[in-house]
């Protein structure tokens, strides 16, 4: 049915404890683990679900008599199962021994009133488990930080797995665990109430089926005592641990006996009578479960209720070396600076968010009875059994089942599956679904006594009818299935058939007479055109005459076609088409005949201005080839005679250079030496000097002679820096330039200077002269983004973008 309807199922698996909710489980488990059909991932996860059990089992287990060698090969190979690699393993067990050396740390009062824990021994292997330093987990668990904050909103959400719960628990001693635990069989046992017991009768009175209502026990009285909001038992523990001024477990009980003491499912030895005052301590109170009577004592609810993991740890705790411990303590969660909730109001919380899923699904119910209270096979303990069956509302479910309807199912539903089984309402039905339902009924023969029909649903009473007609189902739709198939294959066979054979039949006449005719013609031609070049081919180096004449001019023509796609584009171009043994000759003719042609036409196109140009190349090639990033993307770009018209050079400069011809010029941004500050330049190469213009200034002229050398880096960027002699006291220092054509500019100044080797091709970082005795730096490196800049220890830092190679 979850397949054929799509539904989401729960089992919901309810008992004392011992009663044997585990090995329920187990047990389906592995059912499903069997009937669903195997893939090879289906194959994984039925073994991941199996061996979760083991490493379940082997953290919570509690009888004595195990067998702890076997147990723990056992363990591990579900770990391994599971996909649980060494690290995780190691971590898992540090934070379980952690716990173990945690009760072992003994903590004492000092002269002040304060905690502390004069014996850190333990300390120091905790810490070291937890990946922790030890000063700071010792600070954390004798300290606590109290913050002053904003009144914030904060939402939040989390997701709490449940993975086992605990039955009903009847101790001796009974304290705030069994209260807890008690509760959250209260809850269960209400959904169960609630979706079976009152959700069935109101839904036979809902749909008019004649019913005469059973009374059973609704133990929401005690679930609303428990949980209900400012008034139930779990409110009230809230108030006492926040509220101001001291507060004990006594004045928390006190409170209960104000707030609480008139509800009926409520006693403490005060609101007992006589004899039950005897039963009850004065720290205790006793609630009336609905699987009986059970008596609480107060003492350590508010210390327990309280149990928080302050801020502070969670702070230690996020910065563990330990991964499972950082992915349960997460810093996104010291964000939030409400006082986290109580664990009563916690586990409430939890448990109405379980609920939820559950109410969301199709339930169906497993009740495991406790046969005795010693745990031995094959005894029944006769009260406990009759008692288990009384409190879990058993008889209460039989009468409800007895005389109510074993299945039930929407008219839709119902004739959606069963249509196949009534000729009448297969495969379609037109008319309304109740009176298709009634019409396929009554052709299954159902008796009266059998069904009832609503209003919207029918309803079976047997579970033998329901079978039945399962059987029957599965009967027809196997036989549904194969008629269908036969039909609709012989169909598609013979029709396929009959049409491939009309095809080939004409097809095999019409081809067979086209063939035979082009094979005869294509012979023909075939044994003349062969017969005539083997006597071409046989007579090929004999005076041309009629025998070879065709073969010749064949051979001749074909060369000649072949050869007008395979010339050599330029005068590089080496390859040439092999000629035929007869073609030699003229193939070298025609060969010189292209190359003169290729050279005479690439000369033609050579201006002296190109001239020039490529002379200019070849120096740069010299230069920066395989040393500096950027040169291979530049050789298609030309080179001018400069980069600046006269017309942009101030006047006044052009008066104090006039003696000099103006051979190039570029704009540049100069770095200052000491500052590094950018400032827009213009540099004018002439015979004799390179002049660093500002506007109408000549900042820096540097002549050919003193000139020292110039430095470049290795990457993309465009610095350049032209180095002085530090002996000539006319110069202010070395010029840190950044030029846009930085190959261009170096390979004129390079040519103007007429000195050999004066490029320096830098990687990392160059020096360069600032003044007498001062030298700076500058450092190249590559990065996302080009960008020129003056880094924390005064150097110049060039950053510029790696090219691919």
């Amino acid at each position: 049915m979850m397949c054929s309807e799509l539904n989401n199922h729960l089992i919901l698996i309810s008992g004392e404890s011992g009663a044997g909710k585990t090995e329920a489980s187990k047990k389906i488990l592995q059912y499903f683990a069997v009937t669903c059909p195997m893939t090879q991932s289906l194959q994984i996860a039925r073994d991941r679900l199996l061996l979760s059990n083991p490493v379940l089992e082997g953290h919570c287990a509690k009888e004595s008599s195990i067998n702890d060698k076997n147990d723990w090969k056992t363990v591990s190979s579900a770990f391994s199962v599971i996909d649980f690699t060494e690290a995780d393993l190691e971590n898992l067990f540090g934070i379980i021994a952690s716990v173990l050396h945690l009760g072992n740390v003994a903590f004492e009062e000092d002269d002040q009133g304060c905690a502390t824990i004069p014996d850190t021994h333990e300390i120091k292997w905790i810490a070291k488990l937890l990946g922790v330093h030890p000063s700071v987990l010792l600070e954390a668990l004798t300290h606590r930080k109290i913050e002053a904050k904003t009144e914030e909103d904060f939402t939040r959400k989390t997701v709490i797995g449940l993975l086992d719960i605990y039955g009903f628990e009847v101790f001796d001693k009974n304290g705030f665990e069994q209260f807890c635990i008690n509760y959250c069989n209260e809850k269960l046992q209400q959904l169960l109430i609630e979706r079976t017991l009152k959700a069935e009768q109101a839904e036979y009175e809902m749909e008019g089926i004649e019913w005469e209502p059973i009374k059973y026990f609704n133990n929401k009285i005690i679930c609303d005592l428990v949980e209900e909001r400012h008034k139930g038992i779990i409110s009230i523990l809230d108030e006492e641990c926040i509220r101001p001024g001291p507060a004990t477990d006594l004045s928390f009980l006190e409170k209960l006996e104000e707030k609480v003491g008139k509800h009926a499912h409520f006693e403490t030895r005060k609101l007992a009578g006589p004899k039950g005052r005897k039963r009850i301590g004065w720290m205790e109170f006793r609630l009336l479960h609905y699987a009986g009577e059970v008596t609480y004592c107060t003492k350590g609810f508010l210390e327990k209720n309280n149990d928080l993991l302050y801020r502070h740890l969670k702070e230690v705790l996020c910065k563990s070396k330990n991964v499972i411990l950082r992915e349960c303590f997460l810093l996104a969660e010291l964000e939030n600076r409400r006082r986290p909730p109580t664990v009563g109001t916690q586990f409430k919380n939890s448990l109405s968010s379980l609920l939820e899923i559950l109410i969301s699904k199709e339930p169906s119910y497993i009740r495991c009875i406790k046969p005795n209270d010693r745990k031995e096979p094959s005894k029944f303990d006769d009260f406990l059994v009759r008692h288990q069956i009384k409190y879990l509302g058993l008889m209460e479910h039989l009468r409800v089942r007895r005389a109510g309807f074993a299945y039930r199912r929407k008219y839709e539903h119902f004739l959606q599956r069963y249509k196949s089984l009534c000729p009448d309402t297969w495969p379609h039905w037109h008319g309304p679904p109740a009176e298709g339902v009634e019409r396929l009924i009554k052709y299954i023969g159902y008796k009266p006594e059998e069904y009832k029909l609503g209003k919207t649903k029918i309803f079976i009473r047997f579970p033998r009818t329901l079978f039945a007609t399962e059987d029957a189902f599965e009967f027809s739709k196997h036989q549904l299935v194969a008629r269908i198939q036969a039909t609709y294959k012989r169909f598609l066979g013979r029709r396929e058939y009959v049409k491939k054979r009309q095809a080939a039949i004409k097809l095999e006449a019409h081809w067979r007479g086209a063939l035979a005719r082009k094979a005869i013609q294509r012979r023909k031609w075939a044994v003349r055109i062969i017969r005539k070049f083997i006597k071409g081919f046989i007579s090929r180096n004999k005076p041309l005459c009629p025998d070879n004449e065709e073969f010749i001019v064949f051979v001749r023509k074909n060369y000649i076609l072949n050869l007008r796609y395979h010339l050599p584009k330029t005068v590089l171009d080496k390859s040439w088409l092999r000629p035929p043994g007869i073609l030699e000759n003229a193939s070298d003719l025609l060969r010189k005949m292209c190359v003169r042609n290729l050279v005479q036409k690439y000369c033609r196109g050579i201006t002296a201005e190109r001239k020039a140009m490529m002379q200019q190349k070849v120096v740069t090639s010299e230069i920066f080839r395989g040393r500096k990033d950027g040169y291979t993307e530049s050789l298609n770009q030309p080179f001018v005679n400069s980069r600046i018209d006269e017309g942009d050079i101030n006047p006044k400069v052009l008066q104090l250079i006039s003696h000099e011809k103006i051979q190039y010029g570029v704009p540049v941004i100069k770095y200052d030496r000491k500052g590094f500050k950018a400032r827009q330049r213009q540099l004018i190469l002439t015979q004799k000097a390179a002049y660093v213009v500002e506007l109408a200034k000549i900042k820096q002229k540097i002549e050919y002679s003193a000139l020292k050398g110039v430095s470049t880096s290795n990457l993309s960027d465009g610095i350049l820096v032209i180095h002085v002699s530090p002996e000539d006291s006319k110069q202010k220092g070395d010029a840190v330039l950044q030029c846009g054509h930085v190959f261009e500019a170096v390979t004129k100044l390079v040519m103007l200077v007429k000195k050999e080797n004066i490029v320096n091709v830098v990687q990392g970082s160059l020096q360069f002269f600032i003044s007498p005795g001062k030298e700076g730096t500058i450092v190249f490196d590559t990065g996302p983004e080009e960008q020129v800049y003056k880094n924390k220890n005064g150097q110049l830092t060039v950053v510029s973008v790696r090219r691919k190679s």
